[in-house]
């Protein structure tokens, strides 16, 4: 029976039932620990600790979820409230038991709230976790000190580098959380709980004076040296993960107190650094992405039961598992019985490689594979309300198709190219429905890369627009809008880096040089490693062959790249690449015929212009407004490219290098190397005027 309640402030209260004091949160949408919450929950403990009526406390949110976190909105503002600190302090030295009551997640700044309980329950669907590192940070409140002494070093390595959300019955396992309760009986439960550790007379565990755990690992180096090597590739180039680790290795070799003075100085410096800056804007970067203003929330979708797909290649086979893995069935066409056939094999293959790792059941495999209905019959599509277009990048062929899709395709269905480079406009001109025309560039390998280019053309309805945007969420995808130029935004500023990449090699560079600078950039190959990994003949034809580029002379010398064992690399069984002896001849050959004088080229030169170019050309695509913000062309550059996130995307970056420096450069490279460097003119106001790409 609830004998009292009180307001603590609008987003608290504390209800007495008995003798247990209820602290419940309501600050929606996910209780993040906002001022107005510290300030609440400080108030709620200190009364019912106060309280003689109160012989233990259990802390309760209302809504959907548990604590999500901090407030993020609240980075680098002045502190207002009690800090989470002061609060932590009062629920870890309460006098009485407090009980953490979870559901939905407990994640972040949650569970570090959740560890000054002395108890956790939860309820079966709770996850809990320390994602801090997704944004570049650290758990700062305690939680890289007490999670290893509740869960051990090992668990807790692989949580606060990973930033996993830990399932309830392996939190329960782990020894996070203490209890699991009935789902939807929470409350009932917990105070139930709080009775029983009354009842039994249990001790006020701390946390922070657990020590057998941390001390279990003190003196064993090797724990954090294998878990850092296992991890390495993954780690690359990330502050973060690697700060996380050290505080680890403070909790077993420190004393408690100073281990969270390491924690906070770890902290301190990831959240003053650039990496941490660009992965809290790519964080939210992703989330305005999804934003169009010409576009409002409400506009009207075209519902997607059916969708269709031609061609069975790699790309079509990619883009059609999106849709069969989010349960949406899928035709699929190719013109010979052969390729159909062997695109549908390389389906069921990739879905049983899936199932061997055990990520799927050869249930979830027959489910999927049953949604998929190959033909070779265009007019099976007449029912679908989507059709992709996966064929060969030739404009003919494309409109060629368009043009027959028009005549079959029911009124309504939107109709998409999978084009990585073609006008759109053009494509819908060959259709009598311009307006239910759109660009869906999807990544290779589609299945996989979470970019989506979407492009809209002249005439493309807005209803086209939302419903394209809608269903690259449904199928997991980081959609991005973009308008119809050549190449769009992705590949347009790829070129840039592209065309360079090949002139440095000529005056002076090697293939292996400018990978290596871009690597050690951050991105997961440079232009010549990944030209080997594709193969060096996509688009060549002997029959038109002409010596005219150096990629030619090798495709004639038949190096194909990583498929034959030889390319800009010489490849051993494994695969493995080293710098090639013929290809630098080819290279110095092929120079001295062009009568290019080379030179010594640094490694500042080669990242100044492959990267610098880049920002130009983004430049130019915000001021034709082929991107609707700077941020939209970072987010295709991490999800699509490879472009490292604690770099926060070309647009970002050039921001931290100096738009004034960039343009320096571009100005001196304009006056020595030609008109590949002349400057945008935005890029020129906006440093006139003082300004970054965000104003523009």
């Amino acid at each position: 029976m609830e004998a009292v309640m009180a307001a603590i402030n609008a987003v608290t209260d504390l209800s007495v039932e008995g003798d247990i004091g209820v602290v419940t949160l309501n600050s929606p949408p996910v209780n993040a620990l906002s001022a107005q919450v510290r300030e609440g929950l400080k108030g709620a403990f200190e009364g019912a600790i106060a309280d003689p009526a109160v012989k233990a406390i259990v802390l309760i949110c209302d809504g959907r979820t548990f604590i999500a976190g901090a407030d993020i909105t609240e980075f680098g503002k002045a502190m207002t409230g009690p800090s989470l600190q002061d609060v932590q302090a009062i629920i870890e030295n309460s006098p009485k038991p407090v009980v953490a009551a979870i559901h939905g997640t407990a994640l972040g700044g949650g569970l570090e709230v959740a560890l000054v309980a002395n108890y956790r329950v939860a309820v079966p669907s709770a996850k809990a976790g320390l994602p801090e590192v997704n944004i570049g940070l650290l758990p700062g409140a305690g939680g890289t000190q007490r999670l290893p002494r509740i869960v051990g070093v090992e668990k807790a390595l692989e949580m606060v580098t990973s930033g996993q959300h830990v399932p309830a019955k392996a939190a329960l396992a782990m020894g996070l959380f203490d209890e699991l309760v009935e789902e939807g009986d929470l409350r009932a439960g917990a105070i139930a709980f709080a009775h029983k550790v009354l009842a039994e007379g249990r001790p006020l565990n701390k946390v922070r004076d657990l020590n057998a755990k941390v001390e279990a690992a003190r003196g064993k180096p090797e724990i954090f040296a294998d878990f850092r090597k296992a991890n390495a590739k993954k780690f690359r180039g990330f502050m973060a993960p690697e700060n996380n680790i050290k505080c680890i290795e403070a909790a077993v070799n420190l004393s408690f107190d100073e281990g969270l003075k390491e924690e906070r100085k770890l902290f301190m410096e990831l959240m003053t650094g650039s990496q941490s800056a660009a992965q809290r804007y790519v964080f939210f970067a992703e989330r305005q992405a999804a934003k169009i203003p010409d576009v409002p929330d409400d506009t009207p979708t075209i519902p997607v039961k059916k969708v269709g797909v031609i061609g069975a290649g790699t790309m079509g086979g990619g883009i059609s598992m999106n849709f069969l893995n989010a349960g949406i069935p899928v035709t699929i066409i190719e013109a010979k019985q052969e390729n159909l056939e062997r695109g549908v094999g390389v389906i069921r293959k990739n879905y049983e490689n899936t199932a061997k790792k055990g990520r799927l059941t050869q249930d979830d495999v027959e489910k999927r594979m049953g949604l998929l209905t190959p033909s070779m019959n265009l007019e099976d599509l007449a029912d679908c309300d989507l059709i992709i277009e996966a064929v060969f990048e030739l404009m003919e062929i494309k409109k060629e198709v368009f043009g027959k899709l028009d005549k079959i395709a029911k009124p309504g269905a939107i109709l998409a190219s999978n084009t990585s480079y073609l006008d759109i406009d053009v494509i819908a001109a060959s259709t009598s429905r311009p307006e239910s025309v759109i660009g869906l560039h999807f990544f290779s390998p589609a299945n996989v890369m979470r970019l989506l280019e979407i492009v809209r053309g002249a005439k493309t309805d807005k209803s086209v627009i939302a419903t394209s945007m809608q269903i690259g969420k449904k199928i997991g995808k980081v959609a991005v809008l973009v308008g119809n130029c050549h190449g769009f935004v992705g590949n347009r500023m790829l070129a840039q880096r592209q065309r360079e990449a090949q002139k440095l090699i000529l005056e002076g560079a090697m293939p292996w040089d400018v990978d290596r600078v871009l690597f050690d950039f951050g991105l997961p190959m440079g232009p010549f490693a990944m030209s080997d990994l594709a193969g060096l003949d996509i688009g060549w034809d002997p029959a038109k062959t002409s010596s005219s580029t150096v990629r030619e002379v090798l495709c004639e010398m038949d190096r194909r790249g990583q498929k034959n064992g030889k390319g800009f690399y010489d490849y051993d069984e494994n695969r493995n690449a080293k710098p090639s002896p013929v290809v630098e001849q080819v290279i110095r050959d092929f120079a001295e015929k062009r009568q290019i004088q080379r030179r010594e080229i640094s490694d500042q030169e080669i990242l100044e212009r492959c990267l610098y170019p880049m920002v130009n050309e983004g430049a130019k695509i915000l001021e034709e407004g082929k991107a609707i913000r700077a941020s939209d062309i970072d987010i295709v550059w991490i999800n699509g490219y490879g472009w490292p996130v604690y770099r926060g995307g070309p647009m970002f970056w050039g921001e931290l290098v100096g738009l004034d420096k960039i343009l320096a450069k571009m100005r001196e490279f304009h006056e020595t190397l030609g008109d590949d460097f002349k400057p945008s003119a935005l890029l020129e106001r906006l440093v006139a005027e003082g300004k970054g790409f965000k104003d523009a």
